[in-house]
């Protein structure tokens, strides 16, 4: 069976303005533009494009998703206040999250667009899916945008799969650099999603993605935080993968796996200090595909969440998806020689101990 895609070039017209936006320069320095604007997503769409790999992909159309859906997670109040601005100037959706003309529909699109690659997938229309949306979601709370995130997209989308299709047990992989600190509050007391995030320590949000926080009440034992000290490369990813996010997947054992398919982990990103490479996001895609065909049918979708290098994303993006969709291109990473061989790509003794301590926590999964 096929890889499903989602695609919409309006995904790439919300507006986030210039730099001084983002982080305020003081007046001292010229803004340039923001850090998480189009293009980076783009040139990895694009590269789906000249390589021949998205002529193999069946293409879905997105939808935008509606207000009771978006009702499911966020309040009413803060649906309205992103409706508002995005009708007059834009503005801004709590931290660091710029809403611009348009970014309402946009990121309703965002949410849809995940929900359609979670339902082609349900109906066996395809066997895996990647959602290729904008803007992510992950750092998106109830009544607040953070993090550029203005609504929850993989929580929408598991909350449809859980609440609209009837899915008993849903497992949610973050690999973003940032800790995904609103799917995890989405679920925090809900054991029917298991959540693990592995991300950048203490980096963004401040203070959150610690490896005590495991859950609460009915949903204790079923968040896994795994916070990589910086500098993390490829060692310590696939160490994460053999130690915790395999073994905690079979013993919760999902009926659909959705991972928050953020790419910058990558050496090249301006917003994470962490060394993945290509390879990396490859080869935790091949075991994430491996566990889904032993544990739910091949039930697995992918969804886009942050990635900032315009140079990498593509590279690493474009390995995620011909490990996917098990077509290999011609294209090769002019980058990777260089990344593998730089010092720390190993697993580091600070690492182990960290995805030891996260490893523990697999026993309290039933």
């Amino acid at each position: 069976m096929a890889t499903g895609i989602i695609w919409n070039e309006r995904f790439m017209w919300h507006s986030v303005g210039h730099a001084a936006g983002f982080m305020p320069y003081g007046g001292f320095v010229e803004p340039e533009r923001h850090v998480d604007g189009p293009e980076a997503k783009r040139r990895f769409r694009n590269l789906l494009e000249v390589t021949g790999l998205a002529a193999s992909l069946v293409s879905f159309n997105t939808r935008v998703a509606t207000e009771d859906e978006l009702l499911r997670f966020h309040t009413q109040e803060y649906i309205e206040r992103i409706k508002a601005m995005s009708q007059t100037v834009g503005g801004d959706a709590g931290e660091l999250t710029p809403v611009g003309v348009d970014s309402y529909d946009i990121s309703r699109m965002s949410v849809g667009g995940v929900i359609e690659a979670v339902d082609a997938v349900l109906d066996g229309k395809v066997e895996n899916s990647f959602a290729l949306v904008r803007p992510p979601g992950h750092h998106a709370m109830p009544d607040l945008g953070r993090g550029f995130c203005i609504f929850g997209n993989a929580a929408l989308a598991v909350m449809h799969a859980r609440q609209i299709r009837n899915i008993p047990r849903v497992a949610i992989i973050d690999w973003d650099v940032h800790h995904g600190n609103g799917t995890q509050h989405a679920f925090y007391s809900d054991p029917t999603v298991l959540t693990i995030s592995i991300h950048q320590d203490n980096y963004y949000p401040p203070k959150s993605g610690e490896v005590s926080a495991n859950g609460e009440k009915d949903g204790e034992g079923y968040n896994i935080n795994i916070p990589l000290p910086a500098g993390s490369g490829h060692g310590a990813y696939l160490a994460v993968f053999e130690q915790v996010v395999i073994p905690a997947l079979h013993a919760y054992r999902p009926e659909l796996i959705l991972v928050a398919s953020g790419l910058d982990a990558n050496a090249m990103d301006p917003l994470g200090r962490n060394m993945a490479t290509s390879e990396t996001f490859r080869i935790m895609t091949r075991m994430v595909k491996k566990a889904a065909s032993e544990l739910c049918n091949g039930k697995v979708v992918l969804e886009q969440e942050g990635g900032y290098s315009t140079a990498y994303v593509p590279f690493c993006g474009l390995a995620v998806v011909e490990e996917l969709s098990g077509n290999k291109t011609t294209a090769e990473d002019p980058f990777l020689e260089f990344y593998s061989a730089v010092a720390g790509q190993e697993l580091q003794p600070n690492q182990k101990h960290m995805i030891d301590e996260a490893a523990n926590l697999v026993s309290r999964i039933s």
